[in-house]
């Protein structure tokens, strides 16, 4: 069986105790993730052959990430070590009425400093049939969007299946360039991708209003990126730090497809919901799902990731399954 491939910075996750702020905390919990290396972990506890491509730094904190991969069961081949820093974000927990908050401390990481000449991607991409990429990568520095648009063209010439989770982050944007400087051009690669009305808005320059519905952005998309499959994304209502509710959208060229919502109260931490999202959509286009059996699939997915600790769903395919047929919900199994 023929793989799933993600390129994307590993980040060190220093996080509070729930309900603690920093300057109360003694102690942070330790996680390691990444967006796109998020989405590979997921798919390679559903038996989707997944490898991760990223660079780490030669020194402890990047053979301890490096680890966290390989622990999850994702294939590290091509992960390449290099001088220098780990990106690194802290995340202070929200409680009630109190946001969560993160802060970056990733400039200047091995990662957004890597030789894209690094990587031969018709090697790294000959046994693959899924690239996956996100909107943070080509944000980090010139070097990683090159690197990323390099990995999307050898993809495209190898008829690889292409995914993007567009994942805007005003923030991340520090170097000489803007989101519609590189963007448009890796959307205009990919099959399927996930965004918001605010990710298309900001990375595509279509006009795209504040009250534009799914359906209305969709039919404005594709007039700009012909080659799109399916788009999808997740709503969220957040009632305080601690109850949302979260359902999801997916159109697949001709209509919109919506799941079930989900009520979550009191949920364990909601960081890599959407990567659970988008995991679940790639493992259900693999396997063959419906777009209403995908769209409840990723949804449930990114549902269970809140009650999960750390950035990576840990949940398997049955237990996703079950929760989208609404059974065992908070029964005890034994």
């Amino acid at each position: 069986m023929k793989g799933f491939v993600s390129f994307g910075e590993v980040l060190l996750r220093l996080s509070s105790a729930s309900g603690q702020r920093f300057e109360q905390a003694h102690a942070l919990d330790v996680h390691y993730g990444g967006s796109e290396a998020n989405v590979s972990s997921a798919l390679a506890r559903w038996n989707i052959p997944s490898s991760h491509v990223t660079v780490l730094p030669e020194q402890e904190t990047g053979r301890a990430a490096c680890q966290a991969l390989i622990k999850a069961g994702v294939n590290t081949r091509y992960v390449r070590f290099h001088p220098g820093r780990i990106g690194i974000y802290f995340l202070e927990q929200g409680n009630a009425v109190r946001s969560p908050k993160v802060i970056y401390d990733r400039y200047h990481s091995a990662f957004s400093e890597l030789n894209p000449a690094d990587f031969n991607w018709k090697e790294i991409l000959k046994d693959a049939q899924w690239f996956h990429w996100s909107g943070i990568t080509p944000a980090i520095s010139q070097a990683a969007a090159d690197a990323c648009r390099d990995a999307i063209h050898i993809a495209r010439k190898l008829n690889i299946k292409i995914s993007a989770d567009i994942n805007y982050r005003s923030i991340l944007w520090q170097y000489d360039k803007k989101p519609m400087d590189i963007m448009p051009e890796l959307i205009a690669s990919s099959q399927v991708v996930v965004g918001s009305v605010r990710d298309f808005r900001n990375c595509t320059g279509i006009n795209l209003p504040g009250d534009s519905t799914f359906n209305d952005s969709a039919e404005k998309i594709i007039k700009q990126f012909q080659q799109l499959e399916y788009i999808a994304h997740t709503n969220r209502t957040e009632h305080d730090a601690n109850h949302h509710d979260i359902s999801g959208a997916l159109w697949n060229g001709h209509e919109v497809y919506y799941s079930k919502v989900y009520r979550l109260q009191n949920f364990a931490d909601r960081i890599g919901s959407g990567d659970a999202f988008m995991a679940g959509i790639v493992y259900s286009l693999l396997n063959k799902k419906s777009p209403a059996e995908t769209i409840e699939f990723a949804t449930a997915s990114a549902a269970l990731k809140h009650t999960i600790a750390g950035d990576v769903l840990l949940a398997s395919a049955d237990e996703v399954e079950e929760l989208t047929h609404s059974t065992e919900i908070g029964k005890l199994l034994r």
